[in-house]
């Protein structure tokens, strides 16, 4: 089982995105444990203020260091396998592989920032490794802390009824997704392919790795560059490139 312990100052906006579908199940199976803290509780002021205006002057409000240290000395596990996870666009862009790596922890803590940002103080000192979820400015990091947590639980065993679709997904060594069809065989002149249909799976096996070979040279050309393809993988994507002048 892996722990989400999510920090933020707005926790509701988190509810009901984690109580559907495959989240919630994993939930109630006792795959998963999804707790959120509201920051606010451990600000200490009459007005439970979790934000100052900046040293040096500027624009905006900051996150204060103070409530945020004393939410994790609450809710973080002392074991090795506990990572406190800062959401921020200065971060490493979240991807599969980071996914994976996430889903290894016992406890994943997640801080979601707002404002202007945080305390320097939270960077350096709290948060064991900073995230982003792309290069774009989101109001606060609660939408990208669910994109995480999503993408995390789906790797984790007995989250996915069918354990095998994890590795044809998207991503899951790379390269895009093979089209997919389901019935009718047929729909206003639109057909499957005749391969799909043939019963034979060897062909079906080779049809999705040319496909998903020649949707990742079109759509995600950088992908190829980050991957180690076969020999044969080499002279399909060569035939690709060929075919496609």
């Amino acid at each position: 089982m892996i722990r989400f312990d999510v920090l933020s100052i707005f926790p509701e906006m988190l509810i009901s995105p984690l109580s559907f579908s495959l989240l919630k199940k994993a939930q109630e199976k006792g795959l998963l444990s999804i707790n959120l803290h509201d920051i606010r509780n451990w600000a200490e002021d009459k007005h439970k203020m979790t934000d100052d205006a900046p040293y040096g002057g500027g624009c905006g409000m900051v996150m204060k260091v103070e409530p945020v240290e004393k939410a994790l000395a609450a809710v973080k596990s002392s074991t090795d396998d506990s990572l406190v996870v800062l959401m921020t666009p200065q971060g490493e862009t979240f991807n599969q592989k980071i996914a994976a790596e996430l889903a290894g922890k016992k406890q994943v803590v997640i801080i979601c920032g707002r404002y202007e940002g945080v305390d320097e103080r939270i960077r350096k000192h709290l948060a064991d490794r900073e995230i982003s979820i792309g290069d774009y400015i989101l109001t606060g990091g609660e939408l990208s802390a669910l994109v995480l947590i999503d993408a995390v639980s789906r790797l984790v065993p007995g989250v996915l009824g069918n354990e095998e679709s994890t590795v044809s997904e998207s991503f899951s060594r790379g390269l895009l997704e093979y089209p997919q069809y389901t019935r009718p065989a047929e729909y206003k002149g639109w057909k499957v392919p005749d391969v799909l249909v043939s019963g034979n799976h060897a062909e079906i096996e080779l049809w999705r790795k040319n496909e998903s070979l020649q949707r990742t040279y079109k759509r995600r050309p950088d992908l190829l560059a980050k991957i180690n393809l076969s020999p044969q993988e080499k002279k399909n994507l060569e035939k690709i490139k060929i075919e496609d002048i």
